[in-house]
């Protein structure tokens, strides 16, 4: 294989590594995903993105983590996209991407000398089903909100909601690293959720303000996690912890987070752009 062009981006320190796939390349995409990801033998980052064509939008994203596992959408990734499709002046402020989840619609709402700065983008609805959120066990189309689940002797009480892709939310006191190290890869990798799920900690500080802490299926602790983030500002305000307009602090900075009238979440914030490079997978 010839040496692959790739931009590294970040969104709030979850990095990734995007590769324009418009012209298809022959490629083992799992294995290169953990070979570039590897921060110490590779490039480093939390995954890979493809940007590639698509039939339903005018292009699509595809996303591999640091293990190699496939994920149908990432919020981070999408904003990094937009603003890499922005800066190189291939769509406009209002964009529609394809993602596993569907077609999403990032906007870019902050533009500095020509360059995207700040993206907000159209998460969509949550979905509440055990059937949406892979589970096993139980009616498949009951919900899965305040659920006890064992972890070596642990019980915790956490609740299933699904942004095209699984989390699990825990309410209470932020866990700190340890902590998320212990629970995070066991409930990744709980029996009931076979196709494994994201796990966060989620401490309500006010009716407009949490903070969270991110165990991401297939990566591990990461700074900042955006369908994680939708998918706690869902089981705060469904649950009257908090409102539908809250200020979200994660690891690697803040989000804005808004629930509009039919449901639909939208989430803002940065993304950057690190560098470009090439890798010679030789």
């Amino acid at each position: 294989m010839t040496a692959i062009r790739f931009t590294k981006m970040h969104g709030l320190g979850n990095d990734y590594l995007f590769i324009d796939n418009r012209d298809p390349l022959a490629c083992d995409w799992p294995a290169l995903a953990k070979a570039m990801s590897d921060r110490h033998f590779g490039v480093g980052s939390d995954g890979i993105i493809l940007i590639g064509p698509s039939d339903a939008a005018p292009v699509s994203m595809r996303i591999f983590n640091l293990d190699g596992s496939e994920s149908e959408m990432c919020g981070n990734g999408l904003r990094a996209m937009a603003k890499w499709l922005f800066d190189r002046g291939q769509l406009g402020k209002e964009q529609a991407i394809e993602t596993g989840a569907g077609v999403l619609y990032p906007e870019v709402t902050e533009v500095k000398n020509g360059k995207a700065v700040r993206i907000r983008v159209d998460m969509g609805k949550p979905r509440w089903s055990r059937s949406d959120l892979g589970v096993t066990a139980g009616d498949q189309e009951d919900t899965f909100i305040d659920q006890s689940l064992e972890v070596e002797g642990n019980e915790v009480i956490v609740t299933g909601v699904s942004m095209g892709n699984p989390h699990l939310i825990a309410f209470g006191p932020l866990w700190d690293l340890e902590r998320l190290q212990q629970l995070g890869p066991r409930l990744e990798k709980h029996p009931w959720f076979p196709r494994r799920t994201n796990v966060h900690s989620v401490e309500v500080k006010s009716a407009s303000q949490i903070s969270m802490r991110h165990w991401e299926r297939g990566s591990g602790p990461t700074l900042a996690c955006g369908t994680g983030v939708s998918a706690a500002v869902a089981a705060a305000y469904a649950s009257g912890r908090a409102g539908p307009a809250v200020r979200v602090s994660v690891p690697g900075g803040e989000l804005d987070a808004r629930i509009s009238e039919d449901g639909r979440i939208f989430l803002e914030g940065p993304a950057v752009e690190i560098c470009e490079g090439i890798y010679d997978p030789a």
